[in-house]
């Protein structure tokens, strides 16, 4: 009975995996996802409603980016994002600037505006639920206004208003 010898192979044994480990990594390194953490009620089916409603983009070079977190999305560069989180905590009562944003499609949305001590921007969504947050860092804010926000609106008019800025 004749043996069966090895097929021969021009490649080293664990070249297969290598070629694969060396893919992947490449891959990932295209895919680059800004690390953000979920809200609370992240999982409140309108946030699914209001990220998908989101525009691609908020003005010039702030283009959608990926996010690692659900109901959260964020436009511009990865290191210094314009961050959307849906399913944050609803503010109560604050003494905090509360600004009314009418958008160009109609929806007005109140969002409570804090400036942050790093310079960062924090607008939150007020009397809305689920309640949506919008972290604008200052590497944005150095660059161009927050006029952009007025794009959000119609995305965060799919949250429930229970009540409005006095």
């Amino acid at each position: 009975m004749p043996s069966r010898a090895p097929a021969p192979s021009s490649a080293r044994p664990g070249t297969g995996l290598l070629v694969g480990t060396v893919l992947v990594a490449t891959l990932a390194g295209c895919a680059t996802v800004v690390p953000v953490e979920a809200g609370p009620e992240a999982t409140d089916p309108t946030c699914a409603s209001v990220v998908l409603a989101t525009p691609e983009e908020l003005g010039d070079g702030l283009e959608r980016v990926g996010t690692d977190a659900q109901a959260t999305t964020a436009w511009g560069e990865p290191r210094a994002a314009v961050v959307l989180r849906c399913g944050v905590e609803p503010l109560g009562p604050t003494t905090d600037r509360c600004e009314s944003v009418t958008t160009p499609s109609g929806p007005t949305i109140d969002w409570v505006v804090v400036e942050e001590d790093d310079g960062d921007w924090r607008f939150t969504t007020y009397g809305r639920v689920p309640a949506v947050e919008l972290l604008v860092p200052q590497e944005v804010t150095q660059e161009r206004s927050t006029s952009f926000v007025d794009l959000l609106g119609p995305a965060v008019a799919l949250t429930e208003e229970e009540r409005r800025c006095l």
